[in-house]
């Protein structure tokens, strides 16, 4: 059976399926792609020329500081694709063009239905270099964000989901994406809800044993507001829990309307992440559109643990953990795969209960989730780490004892309080310690900023 051609909008340029009839952006009748001719593009040259002897290159999608991303025709395929090519000035920085040649091969290693397809990287005829991609269509969840705030909260827990699952399958392969953000997350609309695609796979940490190392230690990669604490400090140390701490980051920014960690420039947001603690999440989202109990409160806390050891340990464990604080029952798996609606039906008959949970102000202290003991009133052991592969968190109850520490490391004790972990003013020998802790963290900071520089 041959394959079907596409069919581009007269007006736009865009490429769509053969079975759509007419260009949503427009409204104009589509027609067979090979007998629309490509829209004029002043001052870039590349609009119209075949790449590599079967790209057609019909539009521009997105100019950005690395390079520019089009629209083309693959002519021997016949599906639609996306050209990311490099700016001429970056092609011929070494580390830049590595990089982009690093997100070809890991992708390529990562074929997974959460993932970017990654088809080809190709010099082109203009001295540059290439990148031939799946064609999305929908938007970035930057995007959505600017338009919408916020999500609705099935629409958060299926997106989380799906993540989980394509990040999980990479850190399985020892692959940290070190670069998580809203802008490299992209939301495929359908009338089932979201598919979402994970993008960018330029700056991965690569923690296997053979791994060819890149940047120079001390540096910092990725986005300074969903930086986890060893990643902020430029630490080789860091591994996959650096993912979870960001996938957190981005769901309560989706949620609450506002990033956990703000700041007016990257110093001082990294300075937030060093020595600072976040609003609850239910604060935060007070007044926004939909509801956020409280049970997300010491979900997030633990995911925002400043010590890798003391976080929550995958980003299965956190999907899981943030499905069960809005009363799901199964896992992940189950609800990247549910229909948004049945999420939204589910997650609504729980949430009156879940609101009746009440949170105390923490007293002020070093960690501010944990200024007293007793002081949080949220869920118990439902979201503790699940035991053994493919066990998951019983649906939660509420108004039992306080809260204790989530997924705690291994080994730690099971009381039934969260300890005291205020400073001991008391004691001269511990403000000391203190005071050399908070000195060093100020010393990382600075060596990290310097060396980026």
């Amino acid at each position: 059976m041959g394959k079907a051609p596409m069919k581009a909008c007269p007006a736009c340029g865009r490429l769509y399926p053969d079975e759509a009839g007419f260009c949503p952006v427009d409204g104009t009748r589509l027609s067979r792609a090979t007998d629309v001719p490509v829209p004029a593009a002043d001052g870039d040259a590349r609009i119209g020329q075949l790449l590599a002897g079967r790209y057609q290159v019909r539009r521009v999608v997105a100019d950005g500081g690395m390079g520019r991303v089009y629209e083309a025709l693959d002519m021997v395929d016949r599906r639609s694709v996306a050209l990311k090519v490099l700016h001429p000035e970056v092609a011929t920085d070494s580390v830049a063009l590595e990089r982009f040649r690093r997100e070809y091969e890991f992708s390529r290693q990562l074929p997974h239905q959460h993932i970017v397809e990654v088809l080809a990287f190709m010099p082109t005829e203009d001295g540059s270099y290439a990148l031939v991609m799946e064609f999305l269509y929908g938007e970035e969840l930057r995007a959505t964000l600017k338009r919408e705030r916020v999500i609705p909260p099935e629409r958060a827990v299926r997106m989380v989901s799906q993540i989980a699952l394509g990040l999980d399958e990479a850190h399985a392969t020892k692959l940290v994406h070190r670069d998580l953000k809203p802008d490299n997350i992209f939301l495929c609309q359908t009338v089932e809800g979201d598919i979402v695609k994970i993008l960018d796979f330029g700056s991965v940490k690569d923690k296997t044993d053979n791994a060819k190392k890149l940047t120079v230690m001390g540096t910092t990669i990725g986005s300074p507001y969903y930086m986890a604490p060893e990643q902020a400090q430029g630490l080789d140390t860091l591994d996959h829990r650096a993912d979870v701490w960001a996938l957190a980051a981005i769901f309560y920014e989706a949620v609450a309307g506002r990033v956990p960690f703000p700041g007016q420039n990257g110093p001082s947001i990294l300075l937030e992440i060093l020595t600072k603690e976040p609003m609850l999440i239910s604060q935060a989202g007070r007044g926004q559109p939909f509801l956020v109990p409280p049970s997300l409160d010491s979900v997030l806390m633990q995911a925002f643990r400043k010590a890798p050891a003391e976080r929550i340990a995958s980003v299965g464990a956190l999907a899981d953990a943030i499905g069960a604080a809005y009363g799901l029952q199964g896992s992940h798996r189950d609800w990247a795969t549910s229909r948004q609606s049945e999420l939204g039906a589910r997650i609504g008959e729980r949430l009156p209960g879940l609101m009746q949970v009440e949170t105390r102000a923490p007293a002020p202290g070093v960690d501010s989730f944990f200024g007293a003991a007793g002081g949080l009133e949220v869920m118990d052991d439902p979201f503790r780490a699940p035991v053994g592969p493919g066990a998951v968190p019983a649906s939660p109850s509420v108004g039992q004892r306080p809260a204790r520490a989530l997924f705690p490391p291994a080994g730690a004790a099971d009381t039934p309080e969260v300890a005291d972990l205020r400073i001991p003013t008391s004691s001269p020998g511990c403000i000391w310690l203190v005071v050399l802790g908070l000195l060093g963290l100020v010393v990382g900071v600075v060596m990290a900023l310097v060396l980026t520089r």
